[in-house]
């Protein structure tokens, strides 16, 4: 949880000499070291409506599913163009999206829409086509094969959406109602009202997974893959197998989540990204605990339909806008980079930007556990000044901390902000990032973080 703390001349606390040890030259890695603030964009950004269902992105193209259209942004996600039946779209209300090339699929309330020019100008699939219902709650396309996952069974394609064979529940599947499909290979996984229900030859036949194989839920509203790890957003936590889905291990609110309602699931690496009703849910340790993002962060609200990472940016699609984080930033402290370790970062961007108020984002991996940490500013032009606490207290029984903290009014001159922890070993850890501020309080520099031999 973000936390805010007001920072000045007056004493707060201070560090004494039992933090001057030399620091160890080991941080994280960079995947754990990344923190993300959001920048919400709505209607007045070019958006048909402000309820997003969906986002997909390739480079810099952005396309939000939105409840008044397909919007698609060429510049990143600065500003949207919007699409409807105007432009071929079979309904407004457009659920999900997915882009394969020039190739656009829009999931809308009346068919599966389908652009080959980039998003120009779409022609609508429906039941005359072979879908099973007009509905069509999400897509996924690859190469000629295309699935719609629709209100009355899973959609199946391998014309390039030329003409669609449906499946039911006499396939297999848990429950003809179908929120989302993803697809890798021969294997294509099912999103149902009646649990997971997964292929392994193209879709010709399913299995459906239920709570009786650990799912947190039988409803399930996406679904994502990456190898053998298969994610369940389920109505009653995030369901993650690492069995081709075999067997399910549930994550509730008890391991970070903000909801155990989830929409979405995104998975990259060891990063794993949950769309709950209450927040983006972030793990950087493969799903094992999460930290919640809400309206704090600058989500457009805390209901999150659906999430999409690109390299270092992820986009939250919500109730109240797309959000968009580009901000996420890792640390680089040694030669060697690697877990155990703490982290701190002041992104360069705050630079221009007001002191107060600026966020700072420290943390620890695999540190030692219920170790203390402390995350302090200090005056370099002035070191008489006693040095400050932001914020301080003991990492979790993991070793695990991941802070947010926003920096107070600061006098103009230059500052040193410091964070230390305890190696697993039981090492000091200590790492520095310096500013400047000028004297209209806006920030002149930011340093690249660096270890500190000496905390004095």
């Amino acid at each position: 949880m973000a936390k805010r703390f007001w920072v000045g001349l007056v004493l707060l606390a201070f560090i004494g000499a039992s933090f001057t040890a030399a620091t160890i030259s080991v941080s994280p890695a960079s995947a754990a070291a990344c923190f993300i603030s959001f920048a919400n964009k709505t209607t007045a950004d070019g958006l048909g409506n402000n309820a997003v269902n969906g986002v997909y992105v390739d480079g810099s193209n952005v396309y939000a599913a939105t409840n008044g259209g397909l919007s698609i942004s060429t510049n990143g996600g600065t500003a949207f163009t919007n699409k409807t039946t105007a432009d071929g779209l079979g309904g407004n209300i457009v659920f999900g999206v997915y882009v394969d090339g020039s190739n656009v699929y829009a999931a809308t309330l009346g068919g599966l829409s389908i652009s080959t020019d980039g998003g120009t100008a779409f022609t609508n699939k429906t039941t005359a086509d072979g879908l099973g219902d007009d509905r069509v709650n999400g897509v996924y396309a690859d190469g000629s094969n295309v699935y719609a996952a629709t209100s009355v069974g899973l959609s199946i394609s391998t014309n390039g959406g030329a003409n669609f064979i449906n499946k039911t529940t006499a396939d297999g599947l848990g429950g003809n109602l179908v929120y989302g499909v993803y697809a890798d290979g021969s294997n294509v996984y099912a999103a149902t009202l009646g649990g997971l229900s997964i292929s392994t030859n193209g879709g010709t036949a399913f299995t459906n997974k239920t709570t009786a194989d650990g799912l947190g839920g039988n409803l399930v509203y996406g679904v994502y893959a990456d190898g053998s790890n298969v994610y369940a957003a389920t109505s009653v936590g995030l369901s993650i197998s690492t069995n081709g889905g075999t067997a399910f291990t549930n994550k509730t609110t008890a391991d970070g989540l903000g909801n155990n309602a989830v929409f979405g699931v995104y998975a990259d690496g060891s990063n794993v990204y949950a769309a709950t009703s209450v927040g983006l849910s972030i793990s950087t340790d493969g799903g094992a605990t999460f930290t919640n993002k809400t309206t704090t962060d600058g989500l457009g609200n805390n209901a999150v339909f659906g999430v999409y990472v690109d390299g270092s940016n992820v986009y939250a699609a919500t109730s109240v806008g797309l959000s968009i984080s580009t901000d996420c930033v890792s640390s680089s402290s040694s030669a060697s980079p690697g877990i155990p370790g703490i982290f701190l970062t002041v992104n360069p961007v705050l630079v221009g930007k007001s002191v107060e108020g600026a966020p700072v984002y420290c943390g620890a991996e695999s540190i030692k556990p219920n170790s203390t940490y402390i995350l302090s500013v200090q005056s370099v032009t002035n070191p008489a000044l006693t040095r400050t606490v932001l914020d301080g207290g003991t990492v979790n029984t993991q070793g695990h901390l991941y802070e947010r903290v926003l920096l107070g009014a600061l006098n103009p001159g230059s500052y040193k902000i410091v964070m230390t922890g305890i190696h697993a070993s039981g090492y000091p850890l200590v790492l520095t990032n310096y500013i400047t501020v000028g004297a209209n309080g806006l920030i002149v520099s930011v340093s690249a973080e660096s270890q500190q031999p000496f905390l004095n």
